[in-house]
């Protein structure tokens, strides 16, 4: 942890929230082009899940055509700068490049990263809207999949509103990403290209408390369900409801939205989970000036659903990482300050129904760490009551729809993103959340115009 926090400033607070990694320079950007080998068929294609042309982006880049580089990515992925920055890309595009058996892959994320970034920084207008086809179209959450199909939907004519329930659209990319990984002005930008096709996105607009779902479904020829997903579950253990106990969704968000505060200076915190916004939830204290950081988790590292490029990131940073263990209960002092957590050693059994190994208890096992601040990030519930409202058929909140029309169980209401992956289905990324709302907006069209048009 020492070493660690020789790079972190506790005195300048901001300064630790600002990007972490460096973009690259036009040099770097252009050499690291050339090196591209323009693939036919190019198996970066194939593995990236929105199927950016990535050698013809690359290949713009070479040439000094920036903003043909930007509307290749962006044609393809609504969120393409978000996704340069937060997409494991090891796994997807870069795990696919026929480089990695000879020298090493072309940085692909970071190429993403320098032609976005030059289209925010020159305030690039990619798109134009469709002509009209006199259908509208109401989406319900404007995340990365609600914004990916508004895209879609605008240039294929639609007139568009998006229903927002927080003061900003842009979902998990604006307020559930670090802004050390995800910059606010990035997930801006994609806003404005989506709102530069007259879109409308009505912002602090709750459906079924400021306006109806009745009206919604009466007053638009089609309804596209983009709600994601809500806050983190209770663990329930005893002294959840002490000050110093956080929801990590909660949290990442305040780090984005107010301003940043030593509230966190030489203390000791734990986040319990280990995916990726538990990551989150861990690096952050760190930039806020905790001196030890532990993440528990009841499984092993390789039941860990964090990204690898996240682990790495939190081990940079000196947060310590606790296997197989969880909490029992949580220790208050007299005034209801968190001050301890009493955990249990777990060992693996048998698969549970998601395929990982069930951890089970060691009895005799407890333990106690000193604590002054506890992260809770273990998954996020879902919006089942207004899933319910629209009458859709859901399993635990994740909703069923015909995985070739995106329909849900009432056939003027499509669903994509997080509030359809889930229980076996789909991976929830941001990528794959912006390919879906994509698919959904075509499924839709060819619902409500293409078909009409062709048996007229």
């Amino acid at each position: 942890m020492k070493g660690a926090m020789k790079r972190i400033d506790v005195e300048n607070l901001t300064v630790n929230f600002m990007e972490a990694k460096p973009g690259l320079t036009d040099r770097e950007a252009v050499e690291e082009a050339n090196r591209c080998l323009y693939c036919y068929d190019a198996p970066c294609i194939v593995a990236c899940p929105t199927s950016i042309d990535i050698p013809s982006f690359i290949k713009k880049i070479a040439s000094g055509n920036l903003k043909g580089s930007a509307k290749t990515i962006m044609s393809a992925n609504p969120v393409g700068a978000s996704c340069s920055r937060v997409c494991p890309t090891e796994e997807l595009c870069e795990g696919a490049c026929v480089l990695n058996h000879h020298t090493k892959p072309i940085i692909i994320g970071d190429l993403q990263r320098y032609a976005t970034d030059w289209a925010i920084k020159n305030e690039q207008i990619l798109f134009q809207k469709g002509k009209y086809n006199g259908k509208k179209v109401a989406i319900v959450g404007g995340g990365p999949a609600g914004l990916s199909a508004a895209r879609e939907l605008a240039l294929l004519g639609f007139q568009v509103t998006v229903f927002e329930a927080e003061q900003e659209a842009g979902g998990l990319n604006t307020y559930g990403i670090v802004s050390f990984r995800l910059p606010k002005s990035v997930s801006y930008w994609e806003v404005e290209q989506v709102k530069s096709l007259d879109v409308e996105i009505r912002t602090n607009t709750r459906v079924g408390v400021d306006i109806s779902v009745k009206e919604i479904l009466t007053h638009y020829d089609g309804v596209i369900l983009a709600i994601g997903m809500a806050s983190v579950p209770m663990l329930g253990i005893d002294g959840e409801n002490l000050t110093g106990v956080f929801d990590a969704i909660d949290f990442v968000k305040e780090t984005k939205t107010n301003s940043i505060t030593d509230k966190f200076k030489g203390k000791n915190v734990v986040v319990i989970g280990a995916g990726n916004t538990a990551i989150d939830g861990a690096t952050c204290s760190v930039r806020l000036g905790a001196d030890n950081v532990k993440i528990l988790y009841r499984r092993t590292q390789e039941e860990m659903t964090a990204y690898d490029f996240e682990y790495e990131f939190a081990k940079q940073d000196g947060v310590e990482f606790r296997w197989l263990t969880a909490p029992s209960r949580i220790i208050g002092n007299e005034n209801g300050d968190v001050t301890a957590i009493e955990c249990i050693r777990m060992e693996l059994g048998a698969p549970d129904a998601d395929g990982r190994r069930r951890p089970v208890k060691v009895e005799g096992s407890e333990f106690t760490l000193q604590v002054d601040a506890v992260i809770k990030a273990i998954g996020q519930t879902r919006y089942t009551s207004l899933i319910e409202e629209f009458g859709l058929i859901h399993d635990g909140g994740v909703v069923k729809i015909d995985k070739h029309t995106h329909q849900t169980s009432n056939a003027k209401v499509f669903a994509c993103g997080d509030v359809v992956f889930g229980k076996g289905q789909g991976e929830a990324m941001v990528v794959t959340a912006a390919e879906q709302g994509k698919l959904t907006a075509y499924a839709l069209y060819e619902k409500l115009v293409k078909n009409k048009v062709e048996t007229a």
